[in-house]
């Protein structure tokens, strides 16, 4: 088989081969070895569960891929919920006449990551469109986890803390699409953020939530929404890498609204600072820092940002997209 056709999407022998020699040669659990309409699992306590599509253009990119970024994508929705990924459900929507070759890079790309992980694919399903119907590849993933977190009162005085450099996704993305020329080395961000499961152990540490679309500012203005606070950050400490602020220089870009596929942002009491720095220093990335704190609500203000040149300027949602199909 060197490419899908529709008949790979029919139920029938051509579909039975694709899984069981193409998807089962990178992906052949105990679970979904069975080939069932449901995997059958155990967990205990209670459990986190989320969704999420993925229909990113280029599917290919510097640093990773669409079958990379499934698997990060979901594992990061349960980690920073405060759960353990434990199961991921894995669906294609493939166009027909899309190369075998390249949906057995995607497979590889998926099991390393469910291998970094440690997470189990246990069930799935493939659906085949007519050429001109779909864009190359999409894929659905669901993802189950143990709840582990423990429940902190976020209050005034908290810290907020981002666990690396923001919007490397996004810039990687743009000169993927050949958007603009750029000298020097960009890869995205894309990966599990499993590591930051031992901080829901500490008691100080009260949220996280993974930047994705709507980059930072978006991620702050909803903490404070959520939460009736009022986020004060400071520009100068939010560690920028040089190509997100090169880029954003160029193109007159906010690199606060650009996407990231393997940072957080993380609330924690201030007596856990030095710990929580220190573990994300060691074990996550060395730009990780404290970049403001949780105020009381300012008027009808979610999250405020202190300039470099020493001015205020508040924050707001993401209106629109800034660029389409990131993820």
């Amino acid at each position: 088989m060197k490419a899908i056709d529709l008949s790979v999407g029919s139920g029938g022998k051509s579909m039975r081969e694709f899984i069981e020699r193409v998807v089962m040669k990178y992906i052949n659990t105990d679970e979904l070895r069975v080939l069932g309409d449901s995997a059958i699992l155990n967990i205990d306590g209670q459990i986190a569960f989320t969704t999420d599509s993925f229909v990113i253009n280029p599917i290919f990119f510097p640093g990773g891929d669409i079958g990379k970024l499934c698997v990060a994508g979901t594992v990061n929705d349960l980690v920073v919920a405060g759960a353990k990924p434990c199961f991921l459900s894995l669906s294609f929507i493939i166009e027909e006449g899309f190369p075998v070759e390249a949906i057995e890079r995607i497979l590889k790309s998926i099991r390393d990551t469910a291998i970094m992980a440690g997470v189990k694919i246990v069930t799935g399903d493939t659906k085949v469109v007519k050429k001109g119907e779909a864009d190359g590849i999409y894929i659905n993933t669901a993802g189950i986890g143990k709840v582990i977190k423990n429940i902190n009162e976020i209050k005034e005085g908290d810290l907020v803390v981002i666990t690396g450099s923001p919007g490397d996704h996004g810039v990687a993305i743009m000169v993927a699409r050949g958007e603009f020329e750029f000298e020097g080395e960009v890869l995205s961000d894309c990966a599990p953020l499993t590591n930051l499961l031992p901080l829901w152990e500490m008691k100080g540490v009260k949220w996280m939530r993974d930047i994705t679309r709507g980059g930072l500012a978006s991620v702050l203005c909803e903490f404070g929404m959520e939460n009736n606070f009022t986020v004060f950050i400071n520009e100068e400490k939010i560690p920028f890498s040089p190509p997100v602020r090169g880029v954003s220089e160029i193109l007159g870009i906010d690199p606060l609204y650009l996407p990231s596929e393997g940072k957080a942002v993380i609330v924690v009491s201030p007596d856990v600072k030095e710990e929580v720095i220190g573990y994300l220093k060691k074990n996550v990335d060395a730009s990780a820092d404290v970049i403001g704190e949780v105020r009381k609500k300012e008027k009808n203000f979610h999250a405020v940002l202190k300039t470099i040149s020493g001015g205020y300027r508040i924050l707001e949602l993401l209106t629109g997209e800034l660029l389409p199909r990131i993820c």
